[in-house]
């Protein structure tokens, strides 16, 4: 199943640098330009300028960036290889957690393998884009996020006896989350966690793009005479937490629908009847909490808001509805939240079919339920859907099954930090 080794990760040396929360930054893909400049701003090491360089030559740059850093000993490599425990502790739903799992090197494996299996479908404009930098850096700068099944806990209970000790890294990063790495270099205790994944399955749960692309990009070292097998780029960086960790935190991606021409939104509703059991309330303050209710009940429910206040609770009526409409489909790709939604109503009812979706025409995805409200109150938008989160163990299901989520359906919370340790391919 997974290989599973330890490495000799890049690290900035922070007499150097500056202090370590200066030069470390959220995932590229959630970071505006305006913050981008911020960062840079606060310090010139910023790994920001290597994990999403601008410019007119942006990847070159980004080479000669981090050679230089190299150079100068900004970064210095890891004396022994190391297996990194890194717990991030944070607030979500009004209750602290922590969620803690090792940062790694993996074997890579085509998906067709089932040895690491995907739950999104990607966009191929990322993809390229992570391939340019790859080819110009030959480094990981960030984790790809994924799952394992340890319902016993012994691969944690390593990692927690290894973490009593005063970590090695601490800081928090002014979002209100608190980041900690332990650094393990004992060759029987990395022989011992690497060894735990020997007849493990690994799900995605973030970087699907990331890992697309490395896939792509070991193929393209070895098509050009570049690499062989077992050379560095076979091995990705990743962080790997246990599915029943009770840190694991999944927020939900709510959608957005504008631009439809003679929308109407009382219509929409009469058609939902057919499929779902309505309700109506009066204001959008207890919207979340209701959906809450019926999550804990696994009742597949939205909210759906038209602007002024008000708001309607959908709820469906029949699972059955969905094995009639997708019998292709297995029963956990067919009881998703999203599923349901985008056939139901988003396609069936509205007219946005799948292209339209990937390509956002008329569908626009938001993380917070006060930005989907504003837009429709302040007429960016005809309507918004409020989801309720998919379920750690709905992830591995779809996955299991050799399927794929529709794009945002999952928002794994918070994000990895990126700039902790980095990886080598070359």
């Amino acid at each position: 199943m997974a290989e599973v080794k330890a490495f000799r990760g890049l690290r900035f040396d922070t007499q150097k640098s500056g202090d370590i929360s200066e030069v470390v930054c959220p995932p590229y893909d959630i970071i505006s330009e305006e913050q981008r400049l911020e960062y840079i701003k606060e310090n010139e090491f910023n790994i920001i300028r290597l994990e999403l360089p601008k410019g007119d030559d942006p990847y070159g740059s980004a080479g000669r960036i981090f050679d230089e850093w190299l150079e100068k000993g900004i970064l210095k490599e890891e004396d022994r290889e190391a297996v990194y425990i890194y717990e991030e502790e944070f607030t979500a739903y009004e209750k602290k957690y922590k969620v803690k799992g090792c940062i790694v090197r993996v074997k890579i494996e085509e998906f067709e393998k089932g040895i690491i299996l995907p739950h999104e479908f990607t966009l191929s404009k990322a993809k390229e884009d992570r391939l340019n930098l790859m080819k110009a850096t030959f480094c990981n700068f960030s984790q790809i996020y994924a799952l394992y099944s340890d319902e016993e806990g012994k691969t944690i209970s390593k990692l927690d006896r290894l973490s009593e000790r005063t970590p090695d890294i601490e800081f928090s990063d002014g979002e209100g989350v608190v980041h900690r790495m332990w650094i393990v270099t004992d060759e029987e205790e990395i022989k011992s966690i690497c060894g735990d994944f020997e007849e493990r399955k690994l799900f995605i749960a973030d970087g699907h793009h990331r890992y697309e692309t490395a896939l792509n990009y070991r193929n393209y070292c070895r098509e050009n005479g570049l690499s062989k097998e077992g050379d560095g780029v076979d091995y990705q960086m990743m962080m790997l937490v246990n599915m029943e960790h009770p840190g694991l935190v999944v927020f939900p991606t709510h959608r957005i629908v504008h631009d439809l021409p003679d929308f109407d939104g009382e219509k929409v509703i009469d058609a939902c009847m057919e499929y779902f059991d309505i309700t109506e309330y009066e204001s959008v303050g207890n919207m979340e909490s209701v959906l809450r209710t019926h999550y804990n009940n696994n009742e597949k429910a939205f909210g759906m808001y038209c602007g002024g206040g008000k708001w309607t609770l959908l709820v469906l009526r029949s699972p059955d509805t969905m094995a009639r409409l997708l019998p292709g489909l297995s029963k956990a790709s067919q009881g998703l939240d999203v599923t349901v939604l985008h056939t139901l109503i988003l396609e069936k009812l509205m007219g946005i079919d799948a292209e339209n979706m990937a390509n956002q025409i008329n569908l626009s995805y938001v993380k917070q339920f006060d930005d989907a409200v504003r837009a429709v109150d302040e007429g960016n938008a005809n309507c918004a859907f409020i989801l309720n989160p998919t379920k750690i163990s709905e992830i591995c299901d779809v996955s299991s099954a050799g399927e794929k989520m529709p794009q945002k359906s999952t928002y794994f919370y918070p994000k990895l930090i990126t700039g902790l340790v980095i990886n080598r391919l070359d």
